[in-house]
């Protein structure tokens, strides 16, 4: 079975603990300084949402230089090979790979464009800059001068103690799913009668 982080939105709060917690940590480890995982509101809720680690990954398949593989739990994407055309992110169903980037050596850096390399410098929330970044991260962004690559959850496979949203999350409203956890069954109850489950075997 492969892992992945699933997130109970009752739980949830909004707080973005896990998206400084996720950058912070890829940073450390020397890879793209973005988040894996972006924090969706709607009326039904608010949670983060990230890689599902599909079993059968689209992103893995239409993927040119095979960048993204199936590892025996996961599926990981390795930035070094990455060449940016977005290819994966226009294949994956649920909208979990942005591209990141950052600038070649040499280039002076302009901190607008790189919002998640540093500490904040400007006093509004981390949400408020992340919305008016949005563009600048859409798939159809480009920068001269900046490398582009697939970001997606990794499950911070260089952390011994697992990925770093779930450990950040005060609420703990994230949870590992791998062999030894399976999703609480409340949670299952409650994720069948949101999608309004009807007909065939539930």
């Amino acid at each position: 079975m492969y892992h992945f982080v699933i997130t109970d939105n009752r739980k949830c709060v909004g707080c973005y603990a896990c998206v400084a917690a996720c950058t912070e940590a890829h940073r450390a480890a020397g890879l793209q300084a973005y988040p894996r995982l972006h924090v969706t509101r709607t009326p039904q809720g608010i949670m983060p949402i990230q890689c599902r680690h599909c079993e059968d990954a689209m992103c893995a398949l239409v993927c040119p230089v095979k960048a993204i593989t199936h590892t025996p739990d996961s599926i990981q994407i390795n930035e070094s090979l990455c060449i940016g055309c977005k290819m994966c992110a226009l294949a994956c169903p649920f909208g979990n790979i942005l591209p990141g980037g950052t600038p070649v050596p040499g280039l002076e850096l302009n901190l607008g464009n790189y919002a998640f390399l540093n500490t904040p410098l400007e006093p509004d929330p981390m949400y408020l800059r992340e919305l008016s970044y949005q563009e600048q991260l859409s798939l159809l962004a480009w920068n001269i001068g900046q490398k582009t690559v697939a970001v997606k959850c990794d499950l911070c496979y260089f952390r011994e103690e697992g990925p770093a949203c779930v450990i950040a999350c005060p609420h703990k409203a994230l949870v590992l799913i791998d062999d030894e956890t399976s999703i609480p069954e409340p949670l299952v109850a409650r994720m069948k009668e949101t999608a309004n489950v009807t007909g065939g075997a539930k």
